[in-house]
């Protein structure tokens, strides 16, 4: 979720990789995996798919025991609003989604009106 992942936890992010227009979306997922590399597209075991990923400056250290990073990664599943406009996120959003538009990296984003299935603009910023 969202609210759990630390500010620390993604402060050696250098850079965020869409994977498809973000700007028809009002949320995305967004989880913290472990991954074998700093960089490059990670490997995708979820349903649904993948829409983005982070990636890590040369700062990043690998965890010690496992040797690999943890970096953010960005996905819908099948049942999500962008798909399911009257499914069960028609109004509401799963408690790990965050406004698109407001992530940026280092900054784990925000929830908002829009995210939440309430109409009106999308918010100013990144």
């Amino acid at each position: 979720m969202s609210a759990l992942i630390a500010d620390d936890e993604i402060a050696h992010e250098a850079g965020l990789v869409w994977l498809e227009d973000t700007g028809r979306l009002d949320y995305v997922r967004q989880s913290l995996d472990r991954l074998p590399t700093r960089c490059g597209r990670p490997a995708y075991h979820r349903d649904g798919r993948m829409v983005g990923y982070a990636l890590l400056g040369p700062e990043a250290k690998p965890s010690r025991p496992s040797g690999t990073f943890r970096r953010r990664v960005f996905w819908l599943l099948p049942h999500d609003r962008d798909t399911a406009p009257d499914g069960p996120y028609a109004t509401g959003s799963p408690a790990e989604a965050v406004d698109v538009r407001t992530l940026a990296p280092g900054d784990k984003g925000r929830r908002t009106e829009r995210s939440r299935g309430a109409s009106g603009p999308a918010p100013e910023g990144p």
